[in-house]
């Protein structure tokens, strides 16, 4: 009988690791550096510390997805989703709200202690059940009728974050999806036409504008030919939407009312509801080339700075560490999504790229979404910059979302490039 051979070495995304090491410690040090304060802050003290020590569960974590396989992944998909639908639902009852999101019910909350937010476990559970789902379509994708599967999957876990309500988990939840519809082979034809009754909705505020729209995509309509019913619904979504957008505008309670116009002109309410928007457009722009130095930002010692150790950590970044810090900042994160989609490029079939892809895509939704924020790019929605915004619960899943990239690097196509070879 042979003897059997010594075990094969775990093969190790170094890159990958390397990269998302970086961006943790980066965001440690900023979060470290938002507690240095000239005005006595108690939300601020021990902070970095407290996010440290999520950091090393996190890496427990880690080791022990990454000893585990791709099957085993693919199995967990549907006990997780059921989990994370399960605590979303939670929220309602023992849910509260903090920060820039006080008045939404985000984090499970049990004797006034703040456990986490169910939504970050939901966003990588949708992405591993919407994985699995599309992996399993034999044929692809053709009509708006046979994604019914793939949006109920998002769609269920998205309506309830939206009850919440949390504008911009929403929107990550709705990146996940269109990223990995198209990674999965359906057309962008069909993806524009799905997308479209959002889009009437958002381009509504000017007739002008809604009706070139409207134009744009009674022809695309009649090239992809869809299904004469599904063109019909589609058009008459759009007509519908473009009509109502002013009935749903005042559906809306008036601070997100008041956030979109403070995106327009956030002078318009200097005082409340655009001050934090200036105050971190202030900060970026004192930073300059080299910034004040660290832990020496102006704006942040006197707390003019709102949520910097969260949503608006990123405005700590350009005002300590100037424009320097940001390109560096930006630089990894790029590298962190390139080497992602690297992953998802190399996978050895259809779950694993797909669960790459759309693991990249969250990021890179929320780094859109959070940068452009802080520069008023964007509206304030309170959504966190991953590794850098301080918050238990979202590192350990963002690890977690790491853990599974490098379990598929391991796994994939030419698994030498993972050793940096």
């Amino acid at each position: 009988m042979a003897r059997p051979g010594p075990l094969r070495r775990q093969r190790v995304d170094i890159p990958l690791l390397l990269t998302a090491l970086l961006l943790t410690l980066f965001g440690i040090a900023m979060v470290f550096s938002a507690g240095q304060t000239d005005v006595p802050d108690k939300g601020l003290v021990g902070l970095w510390q407290r996010q440290l020590a999520f950091f090393f569960v996190a890496l427990g974590a880690t080791w022990v997805i990454t000893r585990g396989t791709v099957r085993l992944i693919e199995w967990s998909a549907w006990p997780l989703y059921l989990l994370s639908i399960v605590l979303l639902l939670a929220t309602f009852v023992f849910g509260s709200g903090a920060g820039t999101a006080s008045s939404m019910k985000g984090w499970l909350t049990i004797a006034g202690r703040r456990i986490g937010q169910p939504s970050e476990l939901a966003k990588l559970a949708t992405t591993l059940m919407l994985a699995r789902m599309l992996a399993m379509q034999r044929e692809r994708i053709r009509s708006l009728v046979e994604l019914w599967r793939p949006l109920m999957v998002v769609g269920i876990p998205w309506l309830l974050v939206m009850a919440q309500p949390d504008l911009g988990t929403g929107i990550v939840f709705i990146g996940i999806c269109f990223a990995m519809l198209f990674w999965a082979g359906v057309p962008w034809q069909l993806l524009v036409m799905l997308a479209s009754p959002g889009v009437s909705l958002v381009l509504a505020f000017s007739t002008g504008v809604w009706g070139a729209w409207f134009l744009i995509l009674v022809a695309l309509v009649l090239w992809y030919r869809p299904y004469l019913v599904e063109g019909v619904v589609l058009v008459v979504a759009n007509v519908v939407m473009g009509v109502v957008a002013p009935l749903l505008w005042d559906k809306l309670k008036p601070y997100q009312q008041q956030r979109f116009l403070v995106f327009l002109d956030p002078n318009i309410d200097a005082k409340g509801s655009g001050y934090n928007v200036i105050q971190s457009q202030v900060a970026i722009g004192s930073g300059g080339l080299f910034g004040k130095g660290f832990t020496l930002g102006s704006q942040k010692r006197l707390n003019f700075l709102p949520e910097q150790q969260t949503d608006f950590i990123f405005a700590v970044v350009g005002e300590e560490l100037g424009f320097l810090g940001v390109s560096v900042a930006l630089a990894l994160f790029l590298a962190l999504l390139l080497r992602s989609t690297r992953v998802a490029t190399r996978a050895a079939d259809a779950f694993p790229s797909l669960v790459a892809f759309g693991l990249m895509s969250a990021w890179f939704v929320h780094v859109m979404v959070n940068v452009g924020m802080t520069l008023n790019l964007m509206p304030v929605t309170g959504i966190p910059l991953p590794f850098f915004s301080y918050g238990g619960s979202f590192l350990l899943v963002s690890w977690l979302a790491v853990a599974v990239l490098l379990r598929i690097s391991a796994e994939g196509r030419g698994q030498a490039d993972g050793l940096g070879l």
